[in-house]
């Protein structure tokens, strides 16, 4: 109840699991399935699933495995690929092989010992970076020149104020002379 036990997010399609591989059960050969799955005993071949494939902290496979996306705390030996996905290995998770994802999370203390290829990249993050620099020089700018309009606008009406005051000057000294008169 009160233990420092780390809550895990899934994400909501993670939650809705399809197929359950559960504690101690052993299946020799490929897995294939269409629905997200759970894998919490041991797999001992090649998984594909087209969901997602969520390996609970007991689970194993040892084969290649193709996913939309993964969600390793238990081991996977062997290449894992969710082109456009996410992989995520959790604390307890150990992955040995290659890694092809959208994007990926590795916790602290958690285990990968493989290549990391990024899909869905188009542009070199120099690229990107370039292009947010003149996005952000762009804006400011842009804001500059609100800020410079401004300025301006307050200076004409301090103009106008000083011309404003030169006239009611001009005005007094005239009074005073019709005075003197």
């Amino acid at each position: 109840m009160f233990g420092t036990r780390k809550e895990t997010t899934v994400d909501p399609a993670l939650e809705q699991v399809g197929t359950i591989i559960g504690p101690g059960a052993v299946l020799d050969g490929p897995l294939t399935t269409k629905d997200s799955t759970r894998i919490d005993g041991t797999v001992k071949g090649n998984v594909t699933i087209s969901g997602a494939l969520i390996v609970g902290q007991e689970g194993k496979i040892i084969g290649t495995v193709s996913a939309m996306n993964a969600y390793i705390a238990g081991e996977v030996t062997g290449a894992i690929s969710a082109p456009q996905g996410k992989v995520e290995i959790s604390d307890t998770g150990k992955v040995i092989g290659d890694v092809s994802c959208k994007g990926i999370i590795i916790d602290e203390n958690a285990v990968f010992q493989g290549k990391c290829d990024m899909t869905g990249i188009e542009k070199s993050s120099a690229e990107i970076a370039k292009e947010r620099a003149v996005a952000d020089k762009s804006s400011e700018e842009q804001s500059q020149e609100t800020t410079e309009g401004t300025k301006s606008e307050d200076n004409k009406s301090e103009d106008n104020k000083s011309e404003g005051n030169k006239e009611d000057d001009t005005k007094s000294e005239e009074n005073k002379e019709e005075n003197k008169e």
